[in-house]
């Protein structure tokens, strides 16, 4: 049995469990993403949702879809994958204008539906795979549609999150009947924030609700992320060679130099498209080496002020270790032109989303260490921020 069918055998008996007791919440006066009322922001995170369609993910008994119809005129599908809980739904809140209550597979109906204009899940993500669930939302969501995500960051034994993306088990409690066992995600702030830029979503704020119940260990993460841009076709990259650099070119770096009209590109002998950079020489500095190569490549000229190191990239070629050092560079005189004698000239400026095929790896690999949501495919490299 896979881990979501477990989780839904679970909320199935959990919703049974309501149904006998004739429990419903009430629909609330403001969007809750917390057990707590008062803590937090309310709807207004989601941006102006008056006529349009939001995704209610995990909805369970409807209450929060109920609100948005009648509160903000949204136009809500509430999704349920428990049979129970949304009988819960629709046993109270049928016909309410504005919600279209859904038993069903969040990720199924996101495959056939027309894309939404927000979503939101409280609660109710952990329980599926990111790697399923987050693919699934990217297409299923309009370019710029806001994902707001309500997760336990720290359950009732204090036990803080997981810094791998392995689900664990979580009790789910009800009065004095059984705890009910599941498996959720939850994981650390700084791993959703990677999933979600992975999966073509830009995380905006991450913020750690707490009760006012100071003896409550129990905190809410609050994920506001939106939907990045349809992205381009991927870019490739390709070594130059075959041949692994001699050992004295193991150390290098690559400047990222943008300006209005894009970032600068050049072009080498062997056919790669390339940042400027070359060897760092015995005894010089990472910056100087930087402002040296520009000038020898390009023909600018920066200062050690202009210059700021991201990080390392540590990858290898055959049996030599390459360490290439990634830099921006946010000042310059003069205009990019073709040296003689160097091994890279006919610059150019290429617009970030129309970046050309066949980049030089060591570049493709800077590049997406400063932008991670940048569409270029390499070997992977471990980088190491100096920030």
């Amino acid at each position: 049995m896979s881990v979501e069918d477990f989780n839904a055998e679970a909320w199935t008996v959990y919703g049974q469990r309501q149904l006998n007791h004739g429990y419903m919440p009430p629909v609330p006066e403001r969007l809750e993403w917390t057990p707590w009322e008062g803590v937090g922001p309310g709807a207004e995170i989601l941006g102006d949702v008056t006529g349009k369609r939001v995704l209610d993910i995990g909805s369970g008994p409807g209450h929060h879809a109920v609100h948005l119809a009648r509160t903000h005129d949204a136009q809500v599908t509430a999704i349920e994958l428990s049979l129970t809980q949304h009988r819960r739904a629709i046993s109270t809140h049928a016909g309410t204008p504005g919600v279209h209550f859904v038993h069903g597979d969040v990720i199924d109906h996101l495959r056939t539906a027309q894309p939404f204009d927000a979503a939101y899940a409280i609660g109710s993500l952990a329980f599926t795979d990111p790697h399923h669930s987050l693919p699934a939302l990217r297409d299923g969501l309009r370019p710029g549609a806001p994902l707001i995500l309500s997760l336990l960051h720290t359950d009732l034994h204090g036990h803080g999150p997981s810094t791998t993306v392995e689900p664990r088990e979580q009790l789910l409690r009800l009065r004095d009947d059984p705890p009910l066992p599941t498996r959720m995600w939850v994981l650390a702030p700084r791993l959703w924030e990677d999933l979600l830029t992975e999966h073509g979503f830009r995380v905006e704020a991450i913020d750690l609700l707490r009760p006012s119940d100071e003896d409550n260990p129990v905190v809410q993460q609050l994920i506001r992320a939106r939907r990045l841009p349809h992205r381009p076709a991927r870019i490739s990259s390709r070594p130059r060679t075959a041949r692994p650099p001699a050992p004295h070119a193991a150390i290098g770096v690559g400047a990222i130099v943008l300006s209005d009209q894009g970032v600068l590109l050049g072009r080498h002998r062997h056919g790669t498209l390339e940042l400027p950079g070359g060897t760092v020489e015995a005894g010089e500095s990472l910056e100087a080496t930087v402002i040296r190569e520009l000038a020898e490549e390009t023909g600018l000229i920066a200062r050690p002020d202009d210059v700021t190191l991201l990080g390392t990239l540590v990858d290898h070629v055959g049996d030599v270790v390459r360490v290439t050092v990634g830099a921006t560079v946010s000042t310059w005189q003069g205009r990019p032109v073709t040296q003689p004698d160097e091994s890279v000239g006919d610059w150019a400026w290429y617009p970030l989303d129309q970046l050309p095929d066949g980049l030089f790896v060591c570049s493709a690999q800077i590049l997406t260490a400063w932008r991670p949501d940048l569409p270029i495919d390499h070997t992977p490299a471990h980088f190491t921020p100096y920030a």
